[in-house]
């Protein structure tokens, strides 16, 4: 992870410079980034999966960290990307897959899925215990939540010492997002307070030096706050630099960390901007990208109805849709609306639980279907235009073609810009 130390060293000397962390298992997303860095010219790509995703019990997308890692290296030898230049991190990584479990069990569970990532290559670790387990008071003491991020950063350096090569770092931090946007509308958003982000860090030193972890402690690169930015189903909070001027200011007296933030998604490139220039360094998106992914394949959805005879259309949207009805199981907990509302939920939320169902086969077939179709008949460009005004620009100016899979991964790569911008851009070197 020494590109990422280098990073934050330049950041720390006064660069306005940070990381894009990428939170996607989807395989266009995935593409798209490697792409996108390619006709960028980025150093490093930061890839991570988290605890829901891929653990040890093969998560949502039944991929262990193994296998997540031949995944991503798969696709970037296919496209060409030198896979030295992606680095891997694991995002929430503490028992909230099995938060059903006392904390024994559960945190038993982590140290195995930890040792499984370090050991799989992943080498940036967000220590995450925030979440109470079976039988936990509620909130979880912020010094119970230390106590067992230690016992995971031991998991992870024991892990280390077998697996070799470069060591890990750490992210750290209690006031913690809810994983992929809030579950609820939001009612109001507290930003962390300077002195609660400098004791939270206070903290994790005093019992990683008590550990005997202080080499561990020196590898420990950022805390993860709230600087109020936040999504639900159908709205944004946007960061407001003038409201986080104090916490802005309190890494500064921190050596080598910066912040980082989660929940970016949706926020726009002045807030990105701002965001990096006032030390949240590493920024985090993940539902952001596949809704991006789900509005193209919409919009090829929509394409096709006009374009494809209709005894030859896949009607992917139609199909998705009916297997979200048949198999409710990751969305029933999120969405709680009825009838018309809950279509929109299912359609167009923010949260974006649709993402869960994109590897289903029937889905995926249909998916086929559709890129086939338009591959086999491309639509004019007026279609395009109407449809997928983002993707019609990059075929204009020559960094997409018809394909629908490139046409997909334009409109992701329109996201991706304004993280690169606020990451890249700002450098006044």
């Amino acid at each position: 992870m020494q590109a990422l130390l280098d990073l934050i060293a330049r950041h720390r000397s006064g660069h306005a410079v940070g990381v894009t962390s990428i939170c996607s298992a989807h395989p266009i997303v995935i593409e798209a980034s490697l792409r996108h860095a390619q006709r960028t010219g980025q150093d490093l790509v930061l890839f991570e999966a988290t605890c829901n995703q891929v653990n040890q019990d093969g998560g949502y997308t039944g991929m262990q960290p193994s296998d997540f890692v031949a995944f991503v290296h798969g696709i970037a030898q296919r496209v060409g990307f030198d896979a030295g230049r992606i680095a891997l991190g694991g995002d929430h990584l503490g028992p909230n897959p099995w938060t059903s479990l006392d904390a024994a069990a559960a945190m038993d569970k982590a140290d195995v899925m930890v040792a499984a990532y370090v050991a799989a290559g992943f080498r940036k670790i967000h220590l995450d215990c925030s979440m109470a387990c079976a039988g936990d008071p509620v909130p979880l003491p912020e010094a119970e939540i230390v106590r067992r991020a230690v016992r995971l950063a031991r998991a992870s350096e024991a892990a280390w010492q077998q697996a070799g090569g470069e060591a890990p770092v750490y992210v750290i931090g209690t006031e913690v997002p809810v994983p992929g946007g809030a579950t609820e509308a939001i009612e109001g958003l507290a930003l962390t307070t300077p002195e609660a982000a400098l004791a939270t860090i206070q903290a994790h030193r005093t019992a990683f030096a008590e550990a005997g972890l202080e080499d561990a402690w020196q590898r420990v690169v950022a805390s993860v706050v709230q600087p109020g930015v936040e999504f639900d189903h159908h709205s944004v909070i946007d960061y407001a630099p003038d409201k986080a001027v104090a916490l802005s200011q309190a890494i500064t007296t921190v050596p080598d960390m910066v912040f980082e933030a989660h929940s970016t998604d949706y926020q726009t490139r002045d807030a990105l901007d701002a965001l990096v220039r006032d030390h949240f360094a590493i920024l985090k998106v993940g539902p952001g990208l596949t809704f991006a992914l789900r509005e193209a394949l919409w919009a090829l959805d929509a394409i096709e109805r006009e374009w494809i005879p209709v005894q030859r259309q896949a009607r992917l949207r139609e199909v998705a849709l009916q297997r979200l009805h048949d198999a409710p199981g990751h969305w029933r907990r999120y969405y709680h609306s009825e009838g018309a509302a809950l279509a929109i939920d299912l359609n167009y939320s923010l949260s974006d639980r649709i993402r869960y169902y994109w590897p289903d086969t029937h889905i995926e077939q249909a998916r086929q279907h559709l890129f086939d179709n338009l591959r086999g008949n491309p639509p004019p460009i007026s279609l395009i235009s109407q449809f997928l005004p983002h993707a019609l620009h990059a075929l204009r100016t020559g960094t997409a073609t018809l394909d629908p899979q490139s046409l997909a991964m334009a409109h992701i790569s329109a996201v991706l810009d304004d993280y690169h911008h606020a990451c890249h851009d700002q450098d006044r070197s």
